[in-house]
């Protein structure tokens, strides 16, 4: 019976991990529309196992908001738009 009790036990926690894990995945819930001029830095993180697909971090900076990091979804044709104007203004040296 304790057998029975400790197995189920290492069960339960590992369930508990397995479903942690997939908490680890930053861009859960996708940004709002933006604008390229309050763009100040943007990260592309690869797709981890936890992750379906990779992450697109954009760190805005506004006036009233101050600086906010927000994920976008990677599929989105204004999202391929935003980083072939990155790549470009960071070749300019901006």
């Amino acid at each position: 019976m304790k057998l029975l009790t400790a197995a189920l036990l290492l069960l339960f926690i590992a369930m508990c991990l397995a479903s942690a894990e997939g908490a680890k995945c930053k861009c859960s819930r996708k940004g709002p529309k933006i604008r390229f001029s309050n763009v100040r830095k943007l990260e592309i993180k690869p797709r981890y196992p936890f992750c379906v697909e990779e992450m697109i971090i954009v760190t805005l900076w506004t006036r009233v908001r101050g600086e906010q990091q927000h994920c976008l979804n990677p599929k989105r044709q204004s999202t391929v738009r935003l980083l072939k104007w990155y790549r470009v203004w960071k070749e300019k040296g901006r």
